[in-house]
């Protein structure tokens, strides 16, 4: 992951990885904004990814285009390894076809590993939805009742940023620079370490068991650990539903305050029939999601 990470240019601000699945929150820049390729700069990038015998046959290749002075074959090379950066869908599939070609040799297997193509939600780069996702993220071993803390957990990106490591705090740090922590600040991880904790803390609080309303325990952090909890008023606050599966995070197609989905309704009306005339659609689920929106109105239970 971190090794396409820097040769895609694809950022990933937090992720968890579990016993049968991951997640993922990544930042895409925008492809026409980003430098092109040099065939300096790339030679420098292959190695990141791919073995000293792998890089041979490429820096033969180049040789060979270079000494026939070749030009239109230099550009296709460079084009080649242009179009699988700054792209979502790519990132995700070489993670995954990577990975299953370790495994299966690993473990002395053949075929797919991977059961269905993976789900994805566009999030508006707001403080309120990137620090809600964020947060749903890197509490799913707490949530799971594997660890008693996110930093306990080795495989996600709060755990791997609190242990030094370079990208995972860079990841956390671009989250906060894209809202109004970071005007007229330096995001640093300092900060940041701060004001995240602080948030995972109070979305984190455990569910205690019930028997005569069937509620099941669910761990979590005591309410001593957190300084103040926000009142509900008869409501589920969004600190406890990020503790369920929410489908909205994985079906609901774009997150985001009603400004953002209804700008990308906007932009691809077409999409969606006639009979649609606005985009922001209001969570479901008994929780006070304040400005939050989702292009897609769930039919199921949305929070279980």
């Amino acid at each position: 992951m971190r090794k396409l990470e820097e040769f895609s240019g694809v950022q990933v601000v937090t992720y968890c990885l579990m016993s049968n699945h991951f997640h993922l929150l990544l930042r895409v820049p925008d492809r026409e904004a980003m430098p092109k390729l040099t065939m300096e700069s790339l030679l420098k990038l292959l190695p990141v990814i791919y073995s000293p015998t792998q890089m041979l046959g490429i820096q033969q290749e180049i040789g060979r285009a270079q000494a026939a002075q070749d030009e239109a074959w230099l550009a296709q090379i460079l084009e080649r390894y242009e179009r699988r950066r700054f792209d979502l869908s790519i990132f995700v599939r070489e993670l995954k076809q990577r990975f299953t070609r370790w495994y299966n040799r690993e473990n002395d297997r053949r075929g797919t590993l991977w059961e269905e193509r993976f789900k994805s939600v566009l999030v508006e780069g707001s403080e309120r939805a990137l620090l809600t996702i964020a947060a749903y993220i890197d509490l799913n071993p707490v949530r799971a009742g594997m660890v008693k803390s996110p930093e306990d957990y080795r495989w996600c990106g709060y755990a791997e940023a609190v242990a030094g490591r370079r990208l995972a705090r860079q990841g956390l740090c671009a989250m906060l620079s894209h809202t109004s922590h970071g005007l007229n600040r330096e995001v640093t991880w300092e900060y940041t370490s701060g004001v995240y904790r602080v948030l995972l803390f109070g979305h984190g609080l455990e569910r205690q068991a019930d028997v005569q309303t069937g509620t099941k325990a669910r761990p979590g952090f005591r309410p001593e650990r957190i300084d103040l909890e926000e009142k509900r008023e008869g409501k589920l606050s969004i600190p406890e539903v990020l503790r369920c599966r929410v489908r909205y995070f994985c079906d609901g197609a774009a997150f985001g305050t009603a400004e953002f989905v209804d700008g990308l309704f906007d932009a691809q009306r077409g999409r969606f029939g006639s009979r649609r005339k606005t985009g922001a659609r209001k969570l479901r689920g008994q929780v006070d999601w304040g400005d939050l929106r989702t292009l897609r109105d769930l039919q199921v239970k949305p929070v279980g």
